[in-house]
């Protein structure tokens, strides 16, 4: 049977009304909004996105802009960015971003803890490196570790084996578990874990690292502790395969246990991972003999 109406089903059905047009007004409205959704989510990108270039004169209010720390941030990327091309004009701005490494927001500090990095003939950066690695972030404390690779200090390789090592995630106080993220969720870097209960306030448990929910020690109506693992994570790609090419130059044979296991052939192990784990292993194997 045909879905098209015959002639005489429109008859019967009378004249069909007349479709009504927008007015001028109604139209200038309907543009303007479609023109914004399109708009509005390019503006955030654009304030947001750190590749944005910014000039000399933004450079220097973005780093003293304390009420916007991810303006702080993008300064820093493009300083470190001018750094790593050697341009010379950069070191104006030294003294800020040594000032910066004690700045109180963590984003702002594991920034500062790769930029440093970028020119390892100024002491102060040097110095500054070594102060971080009793960083209360562990993310803070193994950047600030890669950095000073970059110096020829291997003073950080504890903190480099730490980022092979899964993050163990604790209450910081006590409460009623009300929600939990599910095992095998890929949580990026300050993502919540966990949310608690507290005398009517729910506080989040978040993540210390990027990585794969691996282990969960709480359900939901649980009460804990502060202090009581919540949960374990799996450190995500990109820190084991930075940490493992730190200590293909600094490693020590005690670290060979942590660095076997990314030598399995496994699914969840990419194969450029295993093979810099296998060659870590090597090379610290052969600098021992």
């Amino acid at each position: 049977m045909s879905a098209v109406p015959n002639s005489s089903e429109i008859a019967s059905s009378g004249s069909p009304k007349a479709r009504r047009r927008m007015s001028t007004g109604q139209r200038i409205l309907f543009f303007v909004t479609a023109w914004l959704i399109v708009l509005m989510p390019f503006l955030f990108w654009w304030n947001t996105w750190f590749g944005r270039q910014l000039s000399d004169k933004q450079l220097s209010e973005y780093l003293h802009d304390d009420k916007k720390p991810r303006h702080i941030q993008h300064a820093l990327v493009q300083i470190g960015e001018r750094m790593s091309r050697r341009d010379a004009s950069v070191t104006r701005w030294y003294p800020d971003v040594v000032r910066l490494a004690a700045y109180p927001v963590e984003e702002v500090r594991n920034t500062e803890a790769w930029v440093m990095g970028q020119d390892t003939s100024v002491a102060g950066f040097h110095e500054s490196l070594l102060k971080m690695l009793n960083d209360s972030s562990l993310m803070v404390r193994g950047n600030a570790a890669l950095s000073l690779v970059r110096f020829g200090d291997a003073t950080g390789r504890p903190q480099i084996h730490a980022l092979l090592e899964p993050a163990k995630i604790t209450a910081l106080q006590p409460g009623r578990v009300i929600d939990t993220s599910k095992v095998g969720t890929p949580i990026h870097h300050g993502g919540i874990v966990a949310k608690l209960e507290n005398e009517g306030h729910t506080v989040e448990v978040r993540s210390p690292i990027s990585g794969r929910l691996t282990d969960l020690f709480v359900k939901a109506g649980q009460m804990v502790n502060a202090g009581d693992q919540i949960a374990t994570l799996d450190p995500g790609t990109d820190q084991v395969w930075e940490a493992l090419r730190a200590l293909y130059l600094t490693g020590q044979p005690e670290d060979i246990p942590a660095i076997q296991p990314y030598e399995r052939e496994l699914p969840d192990i990419p194969e450029h991972v295993r093979e810099q784990a296998v060659a870590t292993e090597k090379a610290i194997r052969g600098r021992a003999k």
